[in-house]
């Protein structure tokens, strides 16, 4: 397991890309055997992949990425086998073959750190925003569709020969669910990271700071979520598919956008400590240490006392005349 690399499943959806984009120009009786057997190995592959460094290496927000793109990959390979005449692959390999090439080039490979008392509420908020994430992805696949087809049928264009795409009833259906489930595991995700946060506090353990790039583009992300959810729910004329099929691509282009900001901005989220943070700790710990040596200098300057004196190494006084001395001595002893 450990021989297998992006590259060998990276290439078996590229190919399988390939595949569907020759869908829409030519026939062939065979390739959709092929296609279906590149994107089956490709998948095999990426969960060996995924499976060799979760039994090895801790979680990263290159894993993150990677199963973002895996669970995708699973979607399309049901979609291709359960709706064959349905050019799924078109839209959604290429967002699988982005998480891949984002995790290679772009995401984080050191490991998330997390002790016993936060692993668990660690992994359940990486699962919320994970499932939220690709909600919205597929939410995007299905607004984009939908629109397609419904500038298709209102201008009465033909179909893509054998092609075709799923109905307008079934996108709108799809895209409705998709917003609602990625509000409810984004919002799920935030509030356990939330909680994250205060567990860390409390145990002086790491906290991110609420002013980090991860908390502000998060919040951001949520608030665009809830309101959509909520403008769907009470405004009558948006639960049309059209502007459902609207809502779904923005918050898609709001993900990319908080992603992006999360990959380019310094963070201190999981182990993407930035380097200007841990320089400043060093910082801090080194003027910490001298302070306390130049208070310690000062304390025995004010106190000499407290400084250990030093043995003497003097001679003891020498008795310049040892036998008036002892005259003097016998002469006291008389008298008394």
């Amino acid at each position: 397991m450990s021989g297998i690399s992006i590259t060998c499943f990276a290439a078996s959806y590229t190919i399988a890309w390939v595949l569907e984009l020759s869908r829409l120009l030519f026939r062939s009786g065979v390739r959709g055997a092929v296609m279906v057997g590149f994107a089956a190995a490709g998948l095999l592959a990426h969960t060996l992949f995924l499976g060799y460094r979760a039994a090895t290496t801790d979680t990263t927000s290159f894993d993150w990425y990677l199963l973002a793109a895996w669970i995708l990959a699973g979607a399309y390979l049901y979609l291709t086998i359960y709706q064959t005449k349905t050019p799924f692959g078109v839209l959604l390999l290429p967002l699988v073959l982005g998480l891949i090439a984002v995790a290679h080039m772009l995401a984080d490979t050191r490991p998330v750190p997390m002790d016993q008392a936060t692993i668990v509420w660690g992994r359940v908020h990486g699962f919320f925003l994970l499932g939220g994430t690709v909600a919205v992805i597929i939410g995007f696949v299905a607004g984009v569709m939908y629109l397609l087809q419904d500038y298709r049928l209102k201008r009465r264009l033909p179909g893509l020969g054998r092609l075709q795409l799923p109905s307008l009833e079934f996108l709108a259906r799809i895209n409705a669910r998709m917003i609602f489930f990625s509000v409810m595991m984004l919002l799920a995700g935030f509030l356990v990271g939330i909680v994250l946060n205060l567990v860390n506090h409390r145990r002086g353990a790491h906290e991110l700071p609420w002013q980090d790039p991860v908390v502000w583009s998060s919040s951001i992300l949520v608030i665009w979520m809830i309101a959509a959810a909520l403008f769907n729910a009470l405004y009558p004329p948006a639960r049309l598919g059209r502007k459902v099929a609207y809502l779904t691509v923005a918050s898609f282009a709001f993900l990319v956008i908080v992603l992006a900001l999360q990959l380019a901005l310094p963070t201190e989220h999981g182990g993407q400590s930035s380097e200007v943070g841990s320089q400043t700790s060093e910082v801090r710990s080194q003027k910490s240490e001298v302070g306390f040596q130049i208070s310690n200098l000062k304390s025995q300057i004010r106190n000499p006392s407290t400084v250990n004196p030093q043995p003497s190494t003097l001679n003891p006084p020498q008795i310049r005349n040892p036998q008036s001395a002892i005259r003097n001595s016998l002469t006291r002893g008389a008298q008394r």
